[in-house]
């Protein structure tokens, strides 16, 4: 065996910022081609492609300079600048079975030692007995030199395109590899060279095609990176995004100066037009005036929806005007032809709209409330009218709670909430989906509603994203908040709850979505008796709940809304974890009123940035320790019993700095609040280094552990400060 060894130097490590030589790196370029695929598809592959090559590269210890992915409907690339030609050489080492058990009384090594070599593939006279704290035992160190990286891509590249992942995937040919469309070609260049890969049976080669009218379809060799955006351009095809971003926007902007109407911006439809196209043409069109006599969101929905079509405004008006500008993939020489290929299939979506619009009208939105007891709003919680009969109960129930709940705005609410699903049986809102609500709001116009009315239906589903756009009206935030604590009671109560990712009824986009409507409306509402009437509510409708759940079902569901709470605080206002618990810990049996939980984070987050607090916490957290270990219950403090100043100095202190305190809590002034916790500084010190808590006389403790109880109570009347952490500690 043979004798220990002193550790092999590891390679030495690049410094920071310096890649390999010129003479020890090269470019890899790989490009998938593949049928037209979905605009949606694109930036998530190309994401995807990114982060799982920055993964194997590190995985298979090979260092880069860059990594960059291109993409258009029929190609995905990704672009690897300085990619060294040999992974890095490593030493591993292994510790194995100790020596006494690894080698018998004459010296031989014994089955533990044999098969600890035969499992790391080395010779049992190779291993290396080292001291450890543990005693002496066995190492195993084996050098793995660095392979060409050629030979690595061979191994690997195949498998890193076969593990990308789609919303939906096909499979067209017996290899039986899954991919969003079926892959046509693929070209794998190494340092100027083919990497002889195959992928869904087809072989690699150095070849790409360009665009398929421009170019003819025709296939080009490609060198490098650089010849291959510049040859692709030749072809007709503009493979870097942004560029193609960048001229969809100067065509747009030089449209719009030269015909004088302005952009009805839109950053979904702009990343559609970019990833859509491999050579974008953006073309000026127009559709007949008459049609303007439908609502605009109808005739925006359906260029958006239908065609993909940017829709314009009239610049000194803003009214919405009867031209658009469409992004095609092709350039003829007669442009007009295209303008108007795309003005007639228009015209045949826009006169579909207002034939349903016009139909819609026949027919008040209280008719078709009548027939919602049709439609299911899921098989376990009944129908649409069910869900919308809950809803005008738990809408009036929270106008009824705010302050300015007079008797106008509980009618807004009640007569908004009992139209509010109506437009779900109109042909607008069964051609386009996405208008319910707002279509709710202009036939409820029609009809003769109220303007409050009218706009409280229109924004019942606001905010319909994360950061999107709030209600403006209170009817508007009450119908939105019902809608959404129905949704969540409703789920909660059948047992559908959210679990890890898995959220198929979009309840945490739900639960966001009342925390910034109270938040950002300011609403000083509690929400504990929202929650338990809505939970009532769905379950004076007869549906069978889970019992565990409906038992739990406040906490669970003010649980889950205090999530959203932490997630919303720590992104908007930036509060420490910490501090958000603290304030969140003593909340569940509590009133929910988001508004002041907020603005107590924010004071307590402004208070521990003083020096004092620190030392604060640090006297607090040892009282609190104190009195939780007895499990102390609250006694009177006998101040006969005081042996030194300091217990009464503490006494008075705690009395007269908690009168100050629940002053400023009762003005909701958090800041002061805190202040007269932290003028309890010296005197808590004071008193740990004056006296000994568990004295020998048992009154005497006693006495003092319900002192530092008062002192406990009165910090837990604010926050949980034992979660608050203290710096360095």
């Amino acid at each position: 065996m043979a004798t220990q060894q002193k550790p092999r130097r590891r390679p030495a490590v690049p410094k920071k910022g310096r890649g390999p030589s010129a003479s020890s790196a090269a470019e890899l370029l790989l490009e998938i081609g593949v049928e037209e695929l979905p605009y949606q598809f694109i930036v998530p592959a190309l994401a995807s492609l990114k982060e799982s090559a920055e993964r194997l590269f590190n995985t298979q210890r090979l260092t880069v300079q860059a990594v960059r992915t291109m993409g258009t409907p029929r190609r995905l690339a990704i672009v690897i600048d300085g990619l060294v030609t040999r992974q890095t050489s490593v030493t591993k080492e292994a510790m194995g079975p100790s020596k006494a058990v690894a080698f018998d009384q004459s010296g031989q090594p014994t089955k533990a030692a044999l098969g600890f070599a035969a499992g790391q593939g080395v010779a049992v006279q190779d291993l290396q007995v080292r001291p450890t704290p543990k005693g002496e035992y066995l190492f195993a160190v084996k050098r793995e030199e660095g392979r060409a990286t050629a030979a690595v891509l061979r191994d690997t590249l195949p498998q890193l395109v076969s593990g990308l992942a789609f919303p939906k995937a096909m499979k067209w040919n017996e290899t039986g590899l899954r991919f969003a469309r079926p892959i046509r070609w693929v070209m794998a260049l190494y340092g100027g060279s083919v990497l002889p890969i195959e992928v869904a049976g087809i072989k690699a080669s150095n070849q790409t095609k360009g665009h398929r009218v421009l170019g003819g379809g025709k296939w080009v060799s490609i060198r490098d990176a650089a010849s291959y955006i510049s040859t692709l351009e030749r072809q007709g095809v503009i493979v870097d995004p942004q560029r193609r971003r960048t001229l969809i926007e100067e065509q747009i902007a030089a449209i719009c100066h030269e015909s004088g109407f302005q952009l009805n911006t839109d950053e979904a439809l702009l990343d559609q037009a970019v990833y859509s196209t491999e050579q974008p043409i953006s073309v000026i069109g127009s559709f007949k005036d008459a049609y303007l006599d439908v609502p605009e969101e109808i005739l925006i929905t359906s260029m958006k929806e239908h065609q993909g079509f940017f829709s314009l405004r009239q610049n000194k008006t803003g009214k919405l005007a009867a031209h658009f500008i469409a992004v095609a993939n092709n350039r003829v020489k007669d442009m007009s032809l295209i303008r108007e290929g795309n003005e007639r299939v228009l015209a045949a979506r826009l006169a579909d709209a207002k034939f349903f619009f016009d139909e819609d009208r026949k027919v008040t939105l209280e008719e078709r409330g009548e027939k919602l007891t049709g439609v299911t709003f899921h098989q376990k919680l009944g129908t649409m009218a069910q869900k919308q009969a809950r809803i005008r109960k738990l809408a009036a129930f929270i106008a009824a709670r705010l302050v300015n709940g007079r008797d106008e705005l509980r009618q807004v609410c009640d007569r908004a909430a009992a139209l509010s699903k109506a437009d779900l049986l109109t042909g607008i809102v069964g051609e386009f989906p996405e208008l319910q609500g707002v279509m709710g709001g202009e036939y409820a116009l029609h009809d003769g509603e109220s303007m409050g009315v009218a706009q409280a239906i229109r924004e019942q589903y606001l905010p319909k994203a994360i950061e999107g756009e709030l209600p403006k009206t209170v009817a508007g935030h009450v119908l939105s908040l019902a809608d959404r604590l129905d949704t969540i009671a409703s789920f909660f109560h059948v047992g559908m709850v959210p679990t890890g990712s898995e959220d198929p009824f979009a309840l945490r986009r739900h639960a966001t979505a009342i925390v910034r409507i109270v938040l950002e409306g300011k609403f000083q509402i509690d929400l504990r008796p929202c929650i338990d009437h809505a939970m009532d509510i769905v379950s004076n409708d007869g549906f069978k709940g889970v019992q565990d759940l409906e038992q739990q079902g406040r906490r669970r569901i003010t649980e889950f809304v205090f999530e959203r709470v932490r997630h919303y605080v720590r992104i908007v206002h930036g509060l420490r974890d910490d501090v958000i618990d603290s304030v969140l810990k003593l909340a569940y049996d509590k009133p929910v009123g988001l508004v002041d939980l907020v603005e107590k984070m924010n004071a307590l987050e402004a208070v521990t940035r003083k020096p004092e607090f620190d030392p604060l916490i640090v006297g607090f957290k040892r009282a609190h320790r104190l009195v939780e270990k007895e499990q102390w219950e609250r006694q009177p403090v006998d101040a006969a019993r005081f042996q030194h100043p300091s217990e009464s100095g503490l006494h008075q202190a705690v009395a007269q700095e908690g009168a100050k305190m629940g002053f400023a809590l009762s003005m909701g002034d958090y800041h002061e609040a805190l202040n007269a916790l932290v003028g309890l500084r010296p005197v808590i010190d004071a008193f740990f280094e004056a006296v000994m808590v568990n004295a020998d006389d048992k009154a005497i403790r006693s006495n003092r552990l319900s002192l530092l109880k008062e002192v406990d109570e009165l910090f837990m009347s604010f926050a949980d400060f034992s979660q608050v952490v203290v710096e360095g500690r």
